[in-house]
């Protein structure tokens, strides 16, 4: 069972309080041996932040100018239902929620019974609810993924790749608003939880659905043709739906336990190597990935522009040998000699950005 989790720990709550805010005091008071390192990041050059290697006056505003809009709609995440509701039968309304997400760009979507432990225990992102306990308790869960521009996460840790996670970002912000929207106007409760506004464990709630599996770099692998080149979107709501069968692939953690393309590409050694197969021991060292972002100026995208299923590996063809490490090997081997070894790098900007 996965364990609760508390945003307080996350990194971007950690970076996101100033140093004279009780946040700040109140959380390095009980975790003192997080503050020395978290100073040292907090002190580095913002992420698109002039000071960082790929800082540039016109192209870095265009990331955080994302994340700027993105904070002043976050407070539009909550409302109640509008009205009194409207009697609906599960199987038409998860028709209508899948349609409606798909129109405005979610490449998959599913919906499950919501599950207690996926939700954080206590909120911790901002200054003014730090603290709070999480209480939200509605029974169903839709998750949807947002596909991502290929190209231009290849072109990490150039500025490109932090324009297009941030354009992900926002798709799955809206997404989750309309629906969020639509259902609270048939008179029931939704909740969307988006960029610095979650109450929960995406990739926990994406897992659960069988949306994808969670691989070595920690992230969602999607059995689609884009892979790991997702974004992930939650709304909890209560309206009556009719949930999924969970499907997940066999394959996709199997093949990761012989991989380590993205360990192996990580700037800041954050991923655990090939030699460490059980996944209940692999590790995501987030001060690490962080550093390199803060020093880079863009939030990197290594792992997953070198994953094999961001670059056409059959998730089909890994589940139909799940069980044979060397038939797994044996695909890997192909890959690599068909796409190469190294990531799929884009050196030049596209035209648009020069």
């Amino acid at each position: 069972m996965i364990k609760k989790g508390d945003e307080r720990n996350t990194l971007f709550a950690r970076m996101a309080w100033p140093v004279d805010s009780e946040a700040y005091r109140d959380y390095y008071q009980r975790n003192p041996h997080l503050k020395e390192i978290d100073d040292e990041l907090r002190s580095m050059p913002d992420i698109c932040g002039e000071g960082t290697a790929t800082y540039d006056p016109i192209n870095s505003p265009i990331a955080e100018a994302t994340f700027m809009f993105l904070n002043d709609i976050r407070h539009c995440a909550e409302g109640g239902p509008m009205g009194d509701a409207v009697a609906v039968e599960g199987d038409v309304m998860s028709r209508r929620i899948k349609g409606l997400a798909k129109l405005y760009g979610a490449l998959s979507c599913r919906i499950i019974p919501m599950q207690n432990q996926f939700y954080y225990s206590h909120r911790g992102r901002h200054v003014e609810n730090y603290g709070e306990e999480i209480t939200e308790s509605l029974p169903y869960a839709i998750v949807f993924t947002i596909p991502m521009e290929k190209e231009l996460i290849h072109r990490g840790p150039q500025i490109a790749e932090v324009i297009e996670t941030s354009h992900g970002y926002v798709t799955g912000a809206i997404i989750g608003m309309i629906l969020s929207y639509y259902i609270r106007r048939l008179g029931y409760e939704a909740r969307n939880h988006m960029d610095a506004n979650y109450l929960l464990g995406a990739k926990w709630v994406a897992e659960a659905a069988g949306i994808g599996v969670m691989g070595r770099h920690g992230m969602i692998i999607t059995p689609t043709e884009y892979g790991s080149c997702v974004r992930l979107g939650v709304v909890t709501t209560s309206i009556p739906v009719q949930v999924d069968e969970v499907q997940p692939s066999c394959g996709i953690e199997e093949f990761c336990k012989i991989c380590d393309r993205c360990a192996r590409a990580c700037p800041g050694r954050a991923l655990a190597p090939a030699a460490i197969t059980n996944p209940d021991e692999w590790y995501f060292k987030g001060e690490e990935c962080y550093r390199i972002w803060r020093r880079v100026g863009t939030d990197c995208g290594a792992c997953i522009s070198i994953c094999p299923f961001t670059n056409g590996l059959n998730v089909a063809d890994v589940d139909a040998v799940a069980d044979d490490p060397v038939a797994l090997q044996e695909l890997l081997r192909k890959f690599e000699e068909e796409k190469g070894a190294a990531r799929p790098y884009i050196s030049e900007p596209p035209a648009w950005l020069k």
